[in-house]
């Protein structure tokens, strides 16, 4: 099957590494990106999956991809599968840094090695891969893309880790971004809202096991694809920032200039809680 004929060029034989791209956001990605012609590599921790799926990727969009076996904590791996991407491709022109674990368990009862493993994959994964890929991306005015979350900027129950996480990102490009200006480097960071991806059903109780039942839907999820696409749009802008998050503004401004209001009104909410058990887990 040929790949369609899109109008936008932009991504056209562009490198675009992946991290997490084998599922969820990420797969969504990597598809949407293959139709606009780019050229992948997409990291995961299963092989069978990353087989799966550069296969998928070659039949169905006749693009050219390769999976590659890494863990984004491990500094050591991050790059030599940077260094393989750009002997295999000649550089590097986009980072998706999507690779990310979550939990749901109060402060009190979440092990230390709970905040390790997180901080481990979600603030250092990309911090480790935008370390590795920056030489080649300033080299070619690319872009990093990094998912962060409505918890980027607006607290969460019971995902202490997680929300510390995100807060670290947002921390550390921003300042990157200034750092690179005149560079010809974007750097733009994205915040969906609830999305239905495996994140929420793999995530991480207070001793480290998954957890047996996966929390609840709270509100509207939005679906995987719909969050690729505004993303691949914001790409194509070059966005700074670019909220996705279901209850967006409200949730921004009321958590920043009425925090009272927030905790009462939309923290529950978010969290999954009733507003009359608020003070419970």
């Amino acid at each position: 099957m040929y790949r369609k004929v899109f109008a936008n060029k932009v991504f056209d034989r562009k490198v675009v590494v992946i991290t997490g791209g084998c599922a969820g956001i990420g797969r969504a990605l990597a598809m949407r990106l293959a139709q606009a012609g780019a050229r992948l590599v997409i990291f995961d921790l299963q092989q069978q999956a990353l087989d799966s799926l550069v296969q998928h990727l070659a039949d169905h969009h006749n693009a050219e991809a390769l999976g590659v076996l890494c863990d984004v904590a491990d500094a050591a791996a991050v790059e030599r599968a940077m260094a393989l991407t750009v002997e295999r491709f000649g550089g590097i022109d986009v980072l998706v840094n999507n690779a990310g674990i979550t939990h749901r368990s109060s402060f009190a009862d979440t092990e230390l090695a709970v905040f390790q493993r997180i901080m481990a994959v979600n603030y250092f994964g990309a911090l480790h891969c935008t370390k590795a890929a920056l030489p080649s991306l300033i080299a070619r005015s690319g872009q990093v893309i990094v998912l962060s979350s409505l918890s980027g900027f607006a607290p969460l129950l019971y995902r202490s880790a997680y929300n510390a996480s995100k807060h670290a990102l947002h921390g550390l490009f921003e300042t990157l971004r200034y750092e690179l200006k005149g560079s010809g480097v974007n750097v733009m960071l994205v915040c969906p809202g609830f999305t239905a991806t495996d994140l929420r059903k793999n995530a991480l109780v207070g001793d480290g096991s998954v957890a047996a039942q996966p929390p609840l839907a709270m509100g509207k999820v939005a679906s995987p694809q719909d969050v690729a696409e505004a993303i691949y749009r914001g790409a194509l802008k070059r966005r700074r920032l670019l909220v996705l998050s279901n209850v967006d503004w409200r949730a921004r401004v009321l958590a920043r200039f009425f925090p009272r209001l927030f905790e009462r009104v939309l923290l529950p909410r978010l969290s999954g809680l009733k507003p009359q058990r608020a003070g419970r887990f």
